[in-house]
């Protein structure tokens, strides 16, 4: 019977032991990825929040949701929010606004080069054609291979973004500015290059159930603390650099529907175009092929920042090497490598 007793407290802190160790490595691999509240790590930080757009009720219609409220006005409320809590962790915080006004591009951008951020935070909200939609998306300037801390940043925040705001696992992308804006990118994004730096568009207004959420203040707040946690997620790691802007200059330009264009009815076939698409690529004939091309290529071109275009260009290079264009293969397989990332599994789109 003692040698019973003595077994089986053996046993008992055994597993206490073991316990404590699982515990103590889940709390080590939390606090890594997301630091707690009471971090230092932004004390004497200078970081430029941009609560993107404002003052245009009164010229553009397509930045407001179907009950009225308008991207602006939620961009305004969770930089107000952000910026308290940045504040209180010692960072200095930079507002290109604090208002409902109008701020060009440009100046937006110089406001973060001349106060040498270092960090910045375009926060936007979404919208497409498709209500339905709600995930976020997040962009950073140039190519995967030179802007590394703005890929960092990136995929940082949309693990906040999964974790803090969505609080289940979500599909998201994060991918180059050029995607959207083939010519040039981000005006903010690309005269700040230099400073890692993201543009991120948190959520779909046009989705009717996230504008409703979208007005509520916990929600808002529930916002702003993912950005926080990915802020601090971020400057946790070995610092990464930017390098020079060279090769998203010589990839060629992949038109798409941008702003306005982007909520007209085309537009709602993205994910109906991608899934029609799959189905025609596993056929052999040459028409079959021709048509799953044009399909992948019209879901990117019509919502070219969705979690299933870079899979549309991946697509569109391999049906181009089966149809003996090596070149155009060549240009889409870099598009892909270097403007996307994969930071999101490939969901069932079925």
């Amino acid at each position: 019977m003692k040698n019973c007793l003595v077994l089986l407290l053996f046993l008992m802190s055994s597993f206490c032991c073991l316990a404590h160790v699982h515990t103590s490595a889940l709390t080590d691999l939390h606090s890594h990825s997301f630091p707690s509240s009471d971090s230092l790590l932004l004390h004497n930080k200078t970081i430029c929040v941009d609560p993107g757009h404002g003052g245009t009720a009164a010229t553009d219609h397509y930045r407001q949701g179907i009950n009225g409220e308008r991207e602006e006005w939620i961009n305004l409320r969770v930089a107000l929010l952000l910026k308290k809590k940045l504040e209180a962790r010692g960072a200095k915080v930079i507002l290109t606004r604090d208002t409902d006004i109008l701020v060009k591009l440009e100046e937006r951008a110089a406001i973060a080069v001349q106060q040498k951020a270092d960090l910045l935070i375009s926060i936007h909200h979404n919208a497409t054609a498709d209500t339905a939609v709600n995930f976020p998306i997040i962009y950073f300037h140039g190519a995967v291979s030179e802007n590394l801390a703005g890929v960092a940043f990136g995929e940082a925040l949309g693990l906040a973004f999964e974790k803090y705001f969505y609080r289940r696992p979500i599909p998201r992308s994060l991918l180059s500015d050029y995607v959207i804006f083939p010519s040039k990118g981000s005006s903010v994004l690309r005269n700040s290059y230099g400073i890692p730096g993201v543009l991120a568009e948190a959520s779909f207004f046009t989705n009717p159930g996230e504008e409703q959420r979208l007005k509520q203040a916990a929600y808002n707040e529930a916002e702003a603390q993912a950005y926080l946690m990915g802020i601090q997620s971020y400057f946790l790691q070995k610092q990464t650099e930017v390098r020079p802007e060279n090769i998203s200059l010589k990839i060629p330009p992949f038109p798409v529907l941008e702003e306005a264009q982007r909520t007209n009815s085309i537009a709602r076939n993205w994910l109906s175009d991608y899934n029609e698409g799959k189905k025609l690529s596993l056929k052999n004939d040459t028409l079959s092929l021709r048509s799953a091309f044009e399909l992948f290529k019209r879901s990117a071109t019509s919502f070219p920042d969705s979690y299933v275009s870079a899979y549309c260009h991946e697509q569109m290079a391999i049906l181009l090497r089966k149809m003996k264009k090596s070149d155009a293969a060549a240009t889409e397989e870099r598009r892909t490598a270097e403007f996307f990332v994969p930071a999101t599994p490939k969901y069932n789109t079925k």
